[in-house]
């Protein structure tokens, strides 16, 4: 008797939705909504007095640790980013409470976005049971309260298929433009200093970063930077210099990352 491995994924993910995707009008409807979900102000110098901007970086690269461990969807990092911000810019914590923070707001966007959700008991385990699965469960009913339960937040990931599927990119290298893209919007969730840019401008700056990076040259010059950029910001109806300011903004948090890595 022959023994065969039919072991195989049992989570299905949906593909995009052509209608959707080749359709301007969700495009339009995206950057119409987004602007609801946007920080306002600088929390750190109006709510926040015992936070600094390094703790958060510290709780967001320990979030996007395992994110990545438990190989979430790359949506649930940047969403669960943006309920810690909207929540920050509303509420005044202790800075012992900001892992716990962080840890529900892991627990919402997985709870949003994946298949299979992540666990209270897997969540207390990374955060090496410092955190108490009932408090888990009391700022969880907290952070849906001072959101209003306002969860379905317009993130940079919105917006990647319908900028690529815009452009005249070779397709044996969509993959990679797009690992690259989701790369950039990861770091710049860790970052403060996009809290206040808009997703789609995060995306359309990530996908230049991207596609830049990547040197890719289809001998019409449509890569060159400055043609890429009128492209994309002609993409997302934007001014040209604040599309080159994120990306050039986008480009310097990755040299700095990666000196920290070499470090």
């Amino acid at each position: 008797m022959e023994f065969f491995c039919c072991e195989i994924d049992t989570v299905r993910k949906v593909g995009p939705d052509p209608n959707l995707l080749y359709n301007d009008r969700d495009l339009v409807n995206l950057l119409s909504i987004e602007e609801r979900f946007l920080l306002q102000c600088n929390y750190f110098k109006s709510v926040q007095k015992d936070i600094e901007p390094f703790m958060r970086r510290m709780v967001a690269t320990w979030m996007l640790d395992v994110c990545e461990e438990q190989k979430c969807e790359e949506e649930v990092f940047s969403l669960a980013m943006n309920y810690l911000d909207r929540f920050l810019a509303l509420v005044p914590i202790r800075k012992c409470n900001l892992q716990l923070l962080g840890t529900v707001c892991m627990f919402l966007a997985s709870k949003l976005k994946e298949t299979y959700p992540l666990t209270t008991a897997k969540l207390c385990i990374y955060a090496d049971n410092s955190i108490k699965r009932q408090d888990l469960l009391e700022w969880e009913l907290l952070v849906l309260e001072k959101l209003k339960w306002n969860l379905a937040a317009v993130t940079p990931h919105d917006f990647i298929e319908h900028i690529v599927k815009q452009l005249p990119l070779p397709s044996n290298k969509l993959p990679l433009i797009r690992k690259h893209t989701q790369t950039f919007i990861a770091l710049c969730a860790t970052d403060f200093n996009f809290a206040m840019y808009s997703p789609s401008m995060i995306a359309t700056g990530s996908v230049g970063a991207a596609i830049c990076g990547l040197h890719l040259d289809d001998g019409k010059q449509t890569f060159c930077v400055d043609n890429l950029t009128n492209i994309l910001a002609k993409i997302i109806n934007t001014e040209v210099d604040c599309l080159k300011a994120c990306q050039d903004q986008i480009e310097t948090v990755l040299v700095n990352n990666m000196k920290q890595v070499r470090q």
